[in-house]
């Protein structure tokens, strides 16, 4: 799965530009643009799939969490059945 074609070209340009603007802050070095959009494609090619998976997991923990809250929901609104001896 390519996930860089995913993403809009404003998202890459800005992206691009962070990893630039990382290289000179951090790095005390300057990289173009073709090497910093490399640098993009090779991160979404090998970390995009675990950053996807977890965001995966994160969702389906939540919509547990969700189910679960509205089964409990649903069950009070049970009411008591059978005849009550006075």
């Amino acid at each position: 799965m390519n996930m860089v074609k995913k993403i809009t070209k404003d998202e890459r340009e800005q992206i691009v530009t962070s990893i630039q603007e990382y290289f000179e802050v951090e790095r005390g070095e300057q990289i173009g643009s073709i090497a910093a959009e490399q640098l993009l494609d090779f991160f979404m090619k090998e970390l995009g799939p675990f950053i996807y998976n977890q965001g995966i997991r994160d969702a389906k923990g939540m919509v547990e969490e969700k189910v679960m809250n509205l089964e409990e929901d649903i069950l009070s609104l049970e009411r008591p059945v059978g005849r009550k001896l006075y």
